[in-house]
């Protein structure tokens, strides 16, 4: 005969571990939306970097305006790579169940080719 008692034990934890795999999911997607946010962090670094072309490049020192923006580029292609690595490195601890995260590669390619348009940027920086 069951045992309606250790039956409802087994549907709490059931209904327990579930809820946990949903929290797993969220997380996974909150690390994407993470990697976007970070990527965005990057871009507004090149934005700046232009900006301060844009304002101080008519200087008697363009060269320390074209220095500075500089290092907003360099800024901009660290923190790209570094999200990179922290979105990995999250998505190594979790597990997810319900959702499909963005494969490492694709989060790599993308931080390289905003590497290759900083880096383009910078050099046209250095040309203007």
């Amino acid at each position: 005969m069951p045992d309606p008692i250790s039956d409802a034990k087994t549907d709490c934890g059931k209904i327990a571990d579930r809820r946990t795999e949903w929290a797993e999911d969220r997380t996974v997607l909150a690390n994407a939306r993470t990697f976007a946010a970070w990527m965005r962090t990057g871009m507004a670094c090149l934005g700046v970097a232009l900006g301060l072309k844009a304002v101080f490049g008519a200087t008697e020192y363009p060269m320390i305006a074209k220095a500075v923006a500089e290092l907003f580029v360099i800024c901009a292609v660290l923190i790209f790579w570094a999200a990179v690595r922290r979105s990995r490195t999250a998505q190594k601890r979790l597990e997810n169940h319900d959702t499909e995260t963005q494969s490492h590669r694709n989060m790599a390619f993308t931080a390289f080719i905003l590497t290759l348009g900083s880096i383009a940027t910078g050099g046209l920086l250095w040309l203007l």
